[in-house]
């Protein structure tokens, strides 16, 4: 059954390419001045990690990984759905100071999550 909920008769005040407009004014102001405030760059996440790579984090103790195989590089890939870990490597990749932090923006596909609203 559907968590997904759309009230009967709901109209979108925005058409679809005002709405993208309106993200997009929304998305850069918050992370331009969650930025300053309180010393964060925003860094490139990836989309995959190597599932050798202990960066995925099992969130729940029950998410099964989306996985596909890398035929150039001999190697299993698997769409992240945690970033936890990798922020932690992130941080010590760029060299970054205490003081200062890391936000990025994450795409996922997380194929045990329930579909509602907010997801």
């Amino acid at each position: 059954m559907s968590k997904v909920t759309i009230p009967a008769g709901y109209k979108t005040p925005l058409s679809t390419y005002e709405m993208q407009r309106a993200i997009e004014f929304i998305k850069s102001n918050f992370q331009v001045n969650l930025g300053q405030a309180l010393n964060l760059r925003r860094v490139s996440a990836p989309l995959f990690v190597d599932e050798n790579s202990g960066l995925n984090d099992n969130l729940n103790g029950v998410e099964r990984p989306v996985s596909f195989d890398i035929p150039d590089v001999g190697a299993q890939g698997q769409v992240v759905h945690s970033l936890a870990k990798w922020k932690r490597l992130a941080l010590k990749r760029y060299d970054f100071k205490p003081g200062k932090g890391l936000f990025t923006d994450m795409n996922a596909i997380r194929r045990d999550e329930e579909v509602d609203n907010l997801h």
